[in-house]
This record gives structure tokens, C-alpha cells and sequence, in this order.
């Protein structure tokens, strides 16, 4: 297989392994620019993915603060083959705040409610929660050991992809 088949096949995975999953870890900065993980249930639309999350919630605050972040989509480790090693894909996120009732907004909710069902709906009517569109600015898919790529460019599967070949080293 030549280097674009591969890139191509890579960047079906990594879209395929993203819509297989319902929620992503994310890391943002509070106030004191201190990292602070937690989670969100996502959709992907417009080559970015949407979440909607409560001011309550201190990663809600946060991306209204900084709304660079990190993102972690990961396979369940129960159905892992090595817990070393599990699929994952990585990306470094700019934060959209979506305005209520905005074009954007009712494009952000339907396709969250189309994965997620009528309680995207409800949520969504509450004052303090919010719409965020996390484009992505780059990342890295692992699917094993030396099996690592990065991920160039603004889409989810990246505009190119780079196997990553300084790999694990044996101590000396």
C-alpha cells in the first residue's frame, strides 16, 4: 500500500474509532491556569466536536476562561486487548462558545441530540448550559505499540499523518 492509501486508511480509523465513542476526557486551564480534567459526552459535526456543558460544571467555566484544551477519546479498558496500549486519539482543541439560538447553536444541538436522544433537548433550555465546538488544531492516534501517528492539521482526521518511529528504547 502506498503512503496515501495508508494516510487514508489511518484517517478512516481514527474517524471510525471517534464515532464508536460517546464521551471524551478533556483537559482544560482554570482561573490560576491550573490543568483540570473531567468529561463530556460529544457528536462530531463539521469535522469538530460538540459538547454541551453546564457554568457549574468547573470545565464549563474554564473553556469561557481558556478555550484551548485537550481532548482524550479512548477505548473502554475492560474490552482492551493491552492496557499498556489502548486506542486512543489525542487533540489539542480551540473552544467555540456557540451562541443560544444561533445557526450554529440549533446545528450543534440536533446533531448532539441524534447521538444522545431528547436529553440534549431539555438541557439545552437551561440558562446555564452551553454549547461549545472544539475545532481541532492537531493531535495523535495510538493504536498499539509503534503504532503511533500524528496528527497535522484542522480536522479530526488530520490533513496529514506522520507515523511516529523514535519509539521505545531498552535502558542502557
Amino acid at each position: 500500500m502506498n503512503n496515501k492509501g495508508l494516510e487514508a486508511q489511518i484517517s478512516e480509523e481514527i474517524l471510525s474509532m471517534i464515532s464508536s465513542r460517546k464521551s471524551l476526557m478533556l483537559s482544560s486551564l482554570d482561573e490560576d491556569g491550573v490543568p483540570y480534567a473531567s468529561y463530556a459526552p460529544f457528536a462530531i459535526g463539521d469535522d469538530s466536536l460538540y459538547i454541551l456543558i453546564s457554568d457549574i460544571a468547573v470545565h464549563g467555566r474554564n473553556l469561557k476562561l481558556h478555550p484551548d484544551a485537550s481532548v482524550l477519546i479512548i477505548e473502554d479498558e475492560d474490552s482492551a486487548a493491552e492496557l499498556f496500549a489502548r486506542l486512543r486519539v489525542t487533540y489539542k482543541v480551540h473552544a467555540e462558545h456557540i451562541l443560544v439560538e444561533s445557526d450554529a447553536w440549533n446545528k450543534g444541538l440536533d446533531v448532539l441530540a441524534k447521538r444522545h436522544g431528547e436529553r440534549v433537548k431539555s438541557l439545552s433550555q437551561m440558562s446555564d448550559f452551553n454549547l461549545f465546538k472544539l475545532k481541532p488544531l492537531g493531535g495523535r492516534y495510538v493504536k498499539g505499540f509503534g503504532k503511533a501517528y500524528q496528527i497535522d492539521g484542522g480536522s479530526l482526521a488530520g490533513e496529514q499523518l506522520s507515523h511516529l518511529r523514535d519509539g521505545h528504547k531498552k535502558r542502557a
